[in-house]
């Protein structure tokens, strides 16, 4: 009898114990708010960099950069934010949104890109071709690629007369869906989608000089809800390196 008092008050001790135990923890979330440019390289980057990372789990969101910069402006729960242009970041800097200073990844393109055309052949003098009926671009409100290519028309004096065969999409990945279904004829695309395998056997393009318009300086920057989360500096650190810099070069980001 008494064995079994003894055993019932060091099993009675024992179990608080026990599930006092924390729990492993699991990966730290990281929520990357992208432009919708960087969705090929960014999917193939993530990959890796959560392989690399185990102690991380990397997800990645696309769309427009200036909608993103709306929805962080009002506390979005994203840790990174990756803009197509440089601007957005640093307006979130001066709000005192962000946990540090933007920083600069890369410069991007612009392509003219035809599912049935082949842009290579005629250059922009393609868009004066009788069978375009509509021209894709994302759109210049929020959409940074949307604003290069209206002055991409601009420079080339075509704006005015192609107006009214504008497509906008909401961002230069829905503009490029437009191209690539055929509900438009050409689209003005970032560099990087044309160079995709899916754009890249669906039609041709023509990389538009780089003087056709101001440059476009692309940075991504660490928010504020994100100071404490190591994952976040990690995947900083892990665009530094030359794995990270070959892929975006390979989706025809100039470094």
């Amino acid at each position: 009898m008494l064995r079994l008092l003894i055993a019932a008050l060091l099993l009675g001790s024992w179990l608080p114990l026990r599930a006092a135990v924390p729990a492993p923890a699991g990966p730290a979330p990281l929520t990357i708010a992208a432009a919708a440019d960087l969705k090929y390289v960014l999917d193939s980057l993530v990959v890796i960099f959560n392989r690399q990372h185990p102690q991380a789990r990397a997800t990645v969101v696309y769309g427009s950069s200036g909608k993103f910069y709306e929805q962080l402006s009002h506390d979005a729960p994203f840790d990174i934010f990756f803009s197509a242009d440089s601007e957005y970041p640093r307006r979130l800097q001066q709000a005192g949104r962000t946990a540090g200073a933007p920083q600069r990844y890369a410069l991007g393109r612009l392509v003219l890109w035809s599912k049935k055309l082949n842009p290579s052949a005629q250059g922009m003098n393609t868009l004066l071709a009788p069978s375009v009926k509509r021209i894709a671009i994302a759109n210049p409100g929020h959409a940074p690629y949307g604003r290069k290519a209206e002055e991409v028309l601009r420079t080339y004096k075509l704006y005015d007369q192609l107006k009214p065969k504008l497509v906008l999409g909401e961002n230069i990945g829905q503009a490029a869906q437009y191209a690539a279904t055929g509900a438009a004829d050409v689209g003005l695309l970032a560099y990087s989608l044309a160079l995709s395998p899916e754009l890249r056997r669906a039609g041709k393009f023509y990389l538009i000089p780089a003087t056709a318009h101001t440059p476009l300086q692309q940075s991504f920057v660490i928010l504020k809800r994100a100071q404490a989360n190591p994952a976040a500096k990690d995947f900083a650190a892990f665009l530094a390196t030359p794995i990270a810099r070959q892929a975006l070069k390979k989706y025809g980001f100039e470094l």
